[in-house]
């Protein structure tokens, strides 16, 4: 059974700040968006602590997240975006999976936890 299969719904890309990118995502991104890294960094980031993140619009949304489109840079979006849901305070949890799955409909509800978990270290390996 598998476990997760994105939906293209974006309540992942819902909410501020945590959409991390690193030197070799920002480079692959501005690449993509055929841009400088400097024009990335200015206009889709915003500086935390010493890191760069990715903004979020008006809405609310990655302001790589488009309600009709999706997600604009899917091709190259960032490691924390492919991750998921395989994050491991969710596959090292019970209960931080159990929201997961109740605000992502690309989690199976029909998975047990440790399907889940069994997925996501397979996922590690390849």
């Amino acid at each position: 059974m598998k476990t997760f299969e994105c939906q293209m719904c974006g309540e992942c890309c819902y909410g501020e700040g945590g959409i991390l990118v690193g030197q070799d995502e920002s480079n692959r991104i501005a690449l993509f968006l055929g841009i400088d890294l400097d024009s990335f960094l200015s206009h889709y980031c915003e500086e935390k602590y010493g890191r760069h993140y990715i903004r979020t619009g008006p809405d609310g949304f990655c302001i790589f997240y488009h309600q009709k489109r999706h997600c604009l840079i899917h091709p190259v979006k960032p490691e924390c975006c492919s991750a998921w849901p395989f994050y491991p305070a969710i596959v090292s949890d019970r209960d931080s999976w159990e929201l997961a799955k109740e605000a992502c409909p690309g989690i199976s509800s029909s998975c047990s936890f440790e399907e889940f978990v069994r997925e996501a270290n397979e996922a590690k390996k390849s």
